[in-house]
């Protein structure tokens, strides 16, 4: 019999410190927001959220985030649920890099959407100078306004719905829609009748996700609303965080727990309504259904590839044009064009190169950070009953909550908590306190991958290794870490691409030495180097297209979901 190596106090051990670490670092966080935000003479009371909703700057911040996420949720559902239908239910051609593009803007992040469509359309826009199609200098920028902001909005989170709806239509039985065209229905009919009503709950899903991920954007209403005077409850916070005043600490809680009710409140409505429109389905999932477009193919696969090049081809070209000239509004042409702006960011500005050295560490340490964690949790997880699996559980609760809250709750849950020296140690504004923050907000992103591997396996080759004495820690080098660790790392490889180029998260947690990426890109533009943010942009763009390439690669032969474009 082989020797044990970690038997049950190892096992216990283990579980201890992941469960304990992760209800510590995403739980205890927010608990402090709600304290400093619920709280007054140390009891609960609602005073500080209605003396807060009682200054008009704060009700005026309130609604604009409720309208924007509102409407802009709204369009981005029709968007989203259009494309799915046609990628999921027709019989388009290359569904594959047609996924892949829908996508994209998912994974760009939104200040840099914002400042590609800023350069596209405004008046300096060396593209359409070049066409000679540029608006009049001197006039107002058509984005700098409620409507910009929300167009914006849309279309950065046009893709969740995608996404979320696509999802769903590949589950649905497809003998009810058969039954539904045999029975004469129509392609629209059956549509309004049959497919409709069964994904409800998935279209209640995706605008919650689309509203609560609006609500918390920075990026898109800093750069467009505050122009016009549109500002929302995250820009409002930032803006108190910069004021440095005796309060502004407080002030900042009370405004991440009005963002934090908001979101919640849409949650909750979400599973309420999702239980009322929740219809059960009788048989396993099948192949989707592939309606023959006959004649229309070739107009809507257009109409798609149109539709994607205006999205990503018209602000990433103008994104390109703006870091190709020497100053923003002078036309590219043969005799303007240089890469000096490229230079610049990749090899003379010290303070870019460190944000890509801290973005590059700060991501790739949260990202192998969540991968050990996910592997260690998920394989509690798998566990049918017991306390290990109700810790787990908890764990993983922990972690669904800190993503679903607004990263900017985030941000000021770890202000509060680290704004005084840990064990004599000072972290607050510091990289290392930008990526637990990272670890705490994307810990679910590489958590459901690798859980859903564990769930896969077989539990007789757990039962196997333990008749032949195998130790807890043995069992998990030679079996349960080998068999999660694929999946794990398309996790991984996800909490990446979202913390490499985020902004909302590390806006209101960096200082001078600690920049990122993603704040050097908005400081660029918000001082007004706008081709300097240009080229910067434009690299990170290539970046992340790279990594999701990378992604596509590494996920083939994983099971569907590691990389969401090939579910």
């Amino acid at each position: 019999m082989a020797p044990s190596t970690g038997g049950r106090g190892a096992e216990t051990l283990a579980l201890a410190l992941l469960t304990g670490g992760v209800v510590l670092l995403c739980g205890l966080p927010l608990a402090l927001v709600a304290q400093v935000g619920l709280t007054a003479d140390g009891a609960f009371s609602l005073a500080p959220l209605t003396e807060a909703i009682g200054s008009r700057s704060v009700q005026r911040a309130l609604w604009n985030s409720i309208d924007s996420a509102a409407v802009s949720a709204a369009l981005s559902l029709v968007v989203g649920a259009a494309l799915a239908v046609a990628v999921g239910l027709t019989d388009l051609r290359r569904k594959g890099p047609l996924t892949f593009l829908i996508l994209l803007p998912m994974m760009i992040p939104p200040h840099v959407t914002a400042i590609a469509w800023i350069q596209a359309l405004g008046p300096g826009s060396a593209a359409l100078g070049a066409l000679g199609l540029a608006p009049p200098i001197g006039s107002t920028h058509p984005l700098y306004s409620r409507e910009g902001v929300i167009a914006l909005l849309a279309a950065q989170h046009a893709p969740l719905c995608f996404l979320v709806l696509r999802a769903s239509l590949r589950a649905l039985p497809r003998d009810l829609s058969e039954a539904a065209r045999v029975s004469g229905a129509g392609p629209w009919r059956m549509l309004r009748t049959v497919v409709g009503p069964l994904t409800a709950p998935a279209l209640i899903a995706a605008f919650a996700l689309a509203f609560v991920s609006a609500l918390g954007n920075f990026g898109i209403p800093a750069l467009l609303g505050a122009p016009a005077r549109y500002t929302t409850l995250p820009v409002l916070i930032w803006r108190r965080l910069a004021s440095f005043g005796p309060s502004a600490l407080a002030d900042m809680a009370v405004l991440a727990t009005l963002v934090a009710a908001a979101a919640a409140l849409a949650v909750a409505a979400q599973m309420a309504l999702q239980r009322r429109a929740a219809a059960p389905l009788i048989g396993p999932p099948q192949p989707a259904l592939a309606l023959r477009l006959g004649p229309w193919r070739g107009p809507l696969e257009a109409g798609v590839w149109a539709l994607l090049a205006a999205l990503l081809g018209l602000p990433m070209a103008s994104l390109v044009a703006t870091a190709l000239v020497p100053t923003y509004g002078v036309p590219l042409s043969a005799e303007t064009v240089t890469l000096a702006n490229f230079h610049e960011v990749l090899v003379a500005q010290t303070v870019t190169l460190r944000a890509f050295a801290n973005s590059t560490l700060a991501a790739g340490a949260a990202a192998a950070s969540t991968a050990v964690i996910a592997i260690g949790l998920a394989h509690f997880l798998a566990r049918r009953r017991g306390a290990a699996r109700r810790a787990a559980g908890a764990a993983a609760m922990a972690a669904e909550l800190a993503y679903a809250v607004p990263g900017v709750v985030i941000s000021v849950a770890f202000i509060l908590a680290f704004i005084r020296p840990v064990l004599g140690v000072s972290l607050y504004g510091s990289l290392t306190l930008i990526g637990l923050a990272y670890v705490a907000a994307f810990l679910a992103v590489a958590l459901k991958p690798a859980a859903a591997a564990a769930a896969a396996q077989d539990p007789a080759l757990d039962d196997a290794a333990r008749v032949s004495g195998a130790g807890f820690l043995m069992r998990m080098a030679r079996i349960h870490a080998p068999l999660a660790l694929p999946a794990a790392m398309s996790g991984a490889v996800l909490v990446f691409l979202t913390a490499y180029n985020e902004i909302t998260v590390s806006a209101l947690l960096w200082s001078q030495g600690s920049e990122t990426i993603g704040t050097t890109i908005f400081n660029y533009e918000d001082g007004g180097y706008t081709t300097l943010a240009a080229a910067m942009a434009a690299v990170t763009v290539a970046l992340t297209a790279a990594l999701m390439l990378a992604l596509d690669r590494l996920s083939r032969g994983l099971p569907e979901g590691a990389a969401p474009w090939r579910a």
